[in-house]
């Protein structure tokens, strides 16, 4: 599913415009990663919870050449899924 054909089933599912229903989802995706720049914890109950988590530093090997390099340490986006969408899915 494309942003676009979010943006209209959440239109027509909360009946407003799609302009309107944008605007909201564009918000809270600007918020969401506002959020985890600060190193926030965001939590959806139910549904689950987005946080960062911080990477080391590695030495990792190329297989086809053997050769060692090194990966720089970065922040990931972790997603933990909620109670009520893992039982959903199953």
């Amino acid at each position: 599913m494309t942003k676009a054909q979010f943006v209209t089933t959440v239109a027509q599912k909360s009946m407003l415009s799609q302009k309107d229903t944008n605007i909201v989802i564009e918000s809270a995706l600007e918020t969401l990663v506002e959020l985890l720049k600060d190193n926030d914890h965001i939590s959806f109950v139910d549904f689950g919870s987005f946080s960062t988590l911080e990477k080391a530093a590695r030495d990792v090997r190329i297989p086809s050449t053997g050769e060692v390099i090194q990966v720089k340490s970065k922040r990931v986006v972790r997603f933990r899924v909620g109670k009520a969408l893992k039982e959903a899915l199953s």
